[in-house]
């Protein structure tokens, strides 16, 4: 077993949805995107699982909007202090 491939934390799957629906890959570098990745995820809980399908699949949809609330909270926060930074 290879625990950087077999073993991931859910919210990083949420955390580059969150990203894609907001489009922030055509607005931010590789690094700005890297930083705000590490920003937003240390605010969030760890959720570590093996396959994301059985989280899609097995999570109530209210849990899931919790997490994905809990993800955009996060992110917002993030984009504040990185927006801060790079004034």
């Amino acid at each position: 077993m290879k625990l950087d491939s077999d073993i991931h934390n859910f919210y990083e799957y949420l955390v580059l949805q969150a990203l894609r629906e907001e489009a922030l890959a055509q607005r931010l570098t590789p690094d700005q995107l890297a930083d705000l990745c590490c920003l937003t995820l240390n605010q969030l809980p760890a959720h570590y699982i093996r396959h994301n399908v059985d989280m899609i699949y097995f999570l109530g949809p209210d849990k899931r909007q919790e997490m994905e609330e809990k993800v955009r909270k996060a992110l917002k926060l993030a984009m504040e202090k990185l927006s801060a930074e790079l004034a």
